[in-house]
């Protein structure tokens, strides 16, 4: 495979990652397909290892965002740059503290906006908390789920 079908698939798995912050984008199925690309061009082991790994994981996913209250992208506090903010931190956090950082960084980057929105510790301790159960749950399981199959591609180029 060549690195620019390479850069293509890094570029799709990235828009993924961005929809999933994206009201309205199916963003894990971008990932995932993405991932199915990938692993049809390069047709070895661990090619399909992680395809079906990927494909229980979104499954898995899509069942636990099912259970979860639904979405409300018009609640107080939810705007474009806060979902921009908390999909920076968790991807900055991901990379910092590997995997288990993705989670207080979300929800840094959801504090982040909101003290700089508001102003004051409280207030945005209570914003970054309605925000979190209007849509925060939801949103970072899905961005947790594609942070991984997308750390794991990356792994797995490194590693072949």
């Amino acid at each position: 495979m060549g690195v620019w079908q390479l850069l293509l698939i890094g570029l799709v798995m990235l828009l993924g990652l961005f929809g999933v912050l994206t009201p309205g984008v199916p963003g894990t199925w971008l990932v995932w397909a993405a991932v199915l690309w990938w692993s049809l061009h390069e047709q070895s082991g661990p090619a399909w290892i992680l395809l079906v790994s990927a494909t229980g994981l979104l499954l898995l996913t899509q069942a636990v965002v099912w259970q979860l209250p639904p979405r409300r992208f018009r609640g107080p506090g939810i705007t474009r740059r806060t979902m921009g903010y908390a999909g920076a931190g968790a991807l900055l956090g991901f990379v910092l503290i590997p995997v288990l950082g993705a989670v207080p960084g979300f929800v840094g980057g959801v504090y982040l906006s909101e003290r700089l929105r508001l102003g004051g510790h409280g207030q945005a301790r209570a914003a970054t908390r309605a925000v979190m159960r209007a849509v925060g749950t939801s949103v970072l399981v899905e961005l947790f789920a594609c942070l991984l199959i997308v750390g794991a591609w990356v792994g797995t180029l490194v590693l072949s």
